[in-house]
């Protein structure tokens, strides 16, 4: 009940007596504070053999190659996540397995050397318990993922390797088919029809050692096939929704129901292109044609690596003169406040591609990550559910692929 008298003037007062409290207040700052905050695909580690980047420093911000960096975990109380293990598609034989294994093991090895570095401010996490006592102790999560199962060949023990070393989540496919699953993106190539045999044995082998499977960058059929034969519920580290934005990369309606049904969740893609319709600059889209041509139109993947380090220098070069229009802050949360609709907050959470093209204008890197709290309660949703959008969602599917390893 109000004390009608304490709306008296300040003379009053006394009279209200001592046990008048003033309302306490809690800020949105401070609930984001208190929660777990994870990103699932941070591809930070790309970053890390370069001799300008230093994770201990603030490191000038580059959109879409430098977000995270730890006074930017501090300053956006991101308290870590998922940090990829990215290999490009290359073409199916046993030669260039070879060397693309080499290349995921050397930065798994800039990974782990990286948290060696500095065991005061970063440490390798196993499992959702070592995760919540990571943060516990004032320190940032470190997971690792496979974005693109390509360097595993045809030999799928290989993927226990990579197990032992801290992978916890695992992508069949990226960009193009491979050897695994149909790619959402491969529109030219030949439809596999979802997963691959050996897709599934990859699936059943991930069941089998604990680790998660992600939906990312595979075809709805794949998606399809994954759930089908995943004994846990999927990720989809860093994806978008089909019915705001029609891009092969988001995922319809429909499907993501059946995701969210399975116990899985969606973990919200902020690259601005998937999102929404972004026109280049004329001179942007003349420079690449001209330098497709000068490679007669080969993928960047079917190049050497002298060739692609070559094309990749020129494309830097192209993103520095000419960059793609930014998406916006408000489109990215129209995109997470719709899948929060459909499947709600125990289904939804971020991956925004961080340091591989996400970000947006309004939410640049990851210090300006509480803007989405605060914009979700204003929304209405509650501390219960930012616990769950916020990295709750990604450890209870990591408890259930663990409680699995044991049966």
């Amino acid at each position: 009940m109000r004390h009608l008298p304490c709306i008296l003037p300040a003379l009053l007062l006394a009279a209200c007596g001592a046990d008048v409290q003033p309302e306490e207040s809690t800020t949105s700052r401070e609930i984001h504070e208190r929660v777990l905050v994870m990103d699932s695909h941070l591809d930070t580690p790309a970053n890390f053999s370069k001799p300008d980047f230093d994770i201990l420093t603030d490191n000038p911000p580059r959109m879409g190659q430098v977000q995270v960096d730890l006074p930017k975990m501090e300053r956006g109380g991101l308290d870590g996540g998922f940090w990829v293990i990215f290999t490009p598609q290359g073409p199916l034989d046993e030669a260039s397995y070879a060397a693309a294994k080499q290349a995921a093991l050397t930065r798994s090895d800039e990974i782990i050397a990286m948290v060696e570095a500095h065991p005061d401010e970063f440490e390798l996490a196993y499992t959702a318990d070592d995760a919540e006592r990571i943060v516990a102790e004032g320190k940032r999560i470190v997971f690792q993922s496979i974005e693109n199962s390509y360097p595993l060949g045809t030999d799928l023990t290989v993927l226990e390797d990579f197990y032992e070393r801290g992978v916890r989540l695992v992508g069949p496919v990226h960009f193009r088919d491979n050897q695994f699953a149909d790619s959402a993106t491969d529109l030219s190539a030949t439809d596999l029809g979802g997963l691959t045999p050996l897709g599934e044995e990859l699936v059943r082998e991930a069941n089998r050692l604990g680790m998660m499977v992600d939906g990312s960058h595979a075809a709805d059929s794949a998606v399809e096939d994954i759930m089908e034969i995943s004994t846990t519920p999927i990720v989809l580290s860093h994806s978008g929704v089909k019915a705001l934005y029609d891009h092969p990369r988001n995922i319809p309606d429909d499907l993501l129901r059946r995701v969210a049904e399975n116990g899985g969740v969606i973990q919200m893609n902020a690259l601005g292109s998937y999102i929404e319709n972004l026109e280049p600059p004329a001179e942007r889209t003349t420079a690449l044609e001209e330098l497709a041509a000068s490679y007669e139109g080969r993928s960047p993947f079917d190049l050497t690596d002298e060739e692609r380090k070559q094309y990749m220098a020129r494309r830097g070069e192209i993103d520095s003169a000419y960059p793609m229009p930014l998406s916006s802050f408000e489109v990215f949360m129209e995109q997470m406040l719709y899948a929060l609709e459909i499947v709600g907050p125990e289904h939804v959470g971020m991956g925004a591609d961080w340091d591989g093209g996400g970000g947006v204008a309004g939410m640049e890197d990851v210090s300006l990550l509480p803007k989405v709290t605060e914009r979700l309660l204003e929304e209405g949703y509650t501390e219960a559910d930012l616990k769950n959008i916020w990295g709750g969602n990604l450890l209870r599917i990591m408890r259930q692929a663990e409680a699995a390893k044991a049966q």
